[in-house]
């Protein structure tokens, strides 16, 4: 009889598994395990050659370390989780015939209440210490990302990598920052407590300089029989 039991498969660890996947939002997460390689070597290696701005860049490193370090242990899950919670909203919307009935059973279990209770919470302890950080270090880290910036960017194999990355990263940029206005316009209030990416800013501080135009006098050539001629010295 032993023989003839049905074996136990791995079905809801698996079924687990899928339901960890993202439907809808998954180019995010491929796009972020593309990237994150790339800007890591870029950034050790602008930090390597940075030249007299490396113990600037390393004292903003070890201030972030000590002060972001434990907040970002304790929500280390959070971007995951409201990923996964964004993305089920997106699905809620494709699927509008069953978006009434999806919506009235998490409303009658709370899920919205809480996980915008929840994010609320977070923002609220994170914000005071998120807006002195950036006040006191985001002048300072500005200069020092365009300068590392510039110096990689007269890398010819550093340029070729960056017109492949940067494209794909501004376009993912605004696909979140619309994704997350749209749910927050739909009435998903947790997505008013997410951060949206200043697109623009970036781009202005990334943006080459221009260089500066050097206007040469004309020389004065003495041409006989020319009447005012100057002679140039």
């Amino acid at each position: 009889m032993a023989d003839n039991a049905v074996p136990v498969s791995s079905q809801p660890a698996e079924v687990q598994s899928e339901q960890e996947k993202l439907k809808y939002l998954t180019f995010v997460q491929e796009a972020a395990k593309q990237a994150v390689p790339y800007a890591s070597k870029a950034y050790d290696h602008a930090k390597e050659n940075s030249g007299s701005l490396k113990p600037g860049v390393e004292a903003i490193e070890g201030t972030l370390k000590t002060v972001v370090g434990p907040a970002r242990d304790t929500f280390h899950n959070v971007p995951a989780d409201v990923l996964k919670f964004v993305d089920r909203k997106v699905e809620e919307s494709v699927t509008k015939a069953m978006a009434s009935s999806v919506a009235t059973e998490i409303k009658s279990h709370g899920v919205m209440e809480t996980a915008s209770g929840f994010a609320k919470t977070a923002y609220t302890k994170m914000e005071p210490t998120a807006k002195e950080l950036h006040v006191k270090y985001e002048p300072v880290a500005e200069q020092h990302a365009a300068a590392a910036w510039h110096s990689l960017n007269k890398m010819p194999m550093f340029r070729s990598v960056a017109k492949v990355v940067i494209p794909t990263a501004a376009f993912l940029s605004e696909k979140y920052n619309e994704t997350v206005q749209h749910t927050a316009e739909e009435g998903y209030q947790v997505s008013s407590y997410l951060p949206l990416v200043p697109t623009e800013k970036i781009a202005k501080v990334f943006k080459a300089p221009e260089e500066p135009e050097v206007e040469l006098e004309p020389e004065h050539v003495v041409h006989s029989g020319e009447e005012g001629a100057v002679v140039a010295h």
